[in-house]
C-alpha cells in the first residue's frame, strides 16, 4: 500500500495510507527497524548472517534531519549521527506500524 502523505510529527513518523488509515511510527522503533547492511547485517551467498559488532546508538540517532523520497516506493531518513543508508519500502513501513497495533 502506498502512503497518501508522511509527516514528522514529534517524535513519530505519521503516515496516511491509500486507504485513509493512519500510522504513527515512534522515531525509536524506526531507527532499530533500519533495514540496511549495517543495521541488520548481510547474507551471503551460503545463506550466513554477517553482522558488525552491536554498537549503543547516542541520542541524536533517534532526531530526523530529513526525509529523502526514494523512487516511488520508499523513503531514506537522514538521521540525526548523520546514518542515511536505510531505505525503507513502503511495504516495510506498513509492516512495521501493523507490529505496534498489534
Amino acid at each position: 500500500m502506498r502512503p497518501r502523505d508522511i509527516q514528522l510529527i514529534g517524535q513519530e513518523l505519521a503516515i496516511r495510507w491509500a486507504d485513509d488509515s493512519e500510522s504513527f511510527i515512534p522515531l525509536q522503533v524506526l531507527r532499530r527497524s533500519c533495514p540496511c547492511a549495517a543495521c541488520k547485517g548481510e547474507v551471503d551467498v551460503l545463506g550466513n548472517l554477517w553482522m558488525g559488532p552491536a554498537r549503543s546508538l547516542p541520542s541524536s540517532a533517534f532526531q530526523v534531519r530529513r526525509i529523502d523520497n526514494v523512487g516511488a516506493y520508499g523513503i531514506q531518513p537522514v538521521w540525526g549521527d548523520s546514518h542515511s543508508t536505510g531505505i525503507y519500502s513502503f511495504d516495510y513501513l506498513k509492516r512495521i506500524a501493523d507490529a505496534l497495533e498489534k
